[in-house]
């Protein structure tokens, strides 16, 4: 790592305000996938920044925008309270590990975006039955790295029949293992690549963090992206 470079402060979060205007210079559509190594509504994010960031968001319209974080009462507040456009580009979308962070299921729901996500990644735990409609989009993965844990084949089939029950999109990223690709992507011999009607752009997808948020602080796990 460079210690004069962009990442020179490691883990503590930064903002990088030169590169907020980034997407306005791609000309070609693309699907960004937003800050995919930290959190836009990290709580010491300034809504100010945040709004700044939607704003860019909404001058480029060509590109599809996925904002996912852990965070979403702070999104809730954000859309509610603080900037009101919902953006036909903009995705909104939560993680849910396990059945302890259900809960933020609800917070989602009351989010106002066009499209409400949920990213069961890395999936450590059963999340049991749980009520996904109104949402648009379901992802599960399970964790990758060293000390990875394992993620067991009931708890995807789980949150997939429940999927199939509301004819949500289900998308089938990843067992995880010591790399991200060390165990495959197939559920039952079949890989599972659904989307919403409305993502118009799958094969031009970059796992770009525009806005500069790089982390979270050392006690963050770091999100990754759903597309490598």
């Amino acid at each position: 790592m460079n210690p004069e470079g962009k990442y020179k402060n490691g883990f503590k979060l930064t903002l990088h305000e030169n590169d907020m205007d980034l997407p306005l210079k791609w000309k070609k559509p693309r699907t960004i996938f937003v800050n995919s190594m930290s959190d836009l509504f990290h709580k010491d994010v300034p809504y100010e920044f945040v709004e700044r960031v939607f704003g860019v968001m909404k001058k480029a319209s060509w590109h599809t925008f996925q904002v996912l974080t852990k965070r979403p009462e702070r999104m809730n507040h954000f859309t509610n309270k603080i900037y009101k456009d919902i953006l036909p580009n903009v995705w909104l979308g939560t993680t849910i590990e396990n059945k302890e962070a259900v809960n933020r299921l609800n917070e989602l729901k009351r989010t106002r975006a066009r499209i409400k996500f949920v990213s069961f990644e890395p999936l450590v735990g059963p999340v049991g039955k749980i009520n996904l409609k109104g949402i648009d989009w379901v992802i599960v993965g399970g964790e990758s790295g060293p000390n990875h844990r394992t993620m067991e084949k009931d708890w995807v089939i789980e949150i997939k029949n429940q999927c199939r029950n509301l004819e949500i999109p289900f998308f089938f990223k990843q067992w995880g293992g010591f790399t991200p690709k060390a165990m495959g992507r197939e559920l039952d011999g079949k890989t599972y690549d659904e989307y919403p009607d409305i993502h118009y752009n799958t094969k031009t997808i970059t796992p770009l963090q525009f806005n500069g948020v790089i982390n979270a602080g050392k006690t963050e796990t770091p999100i990754s992206g759903i597309y490598r």
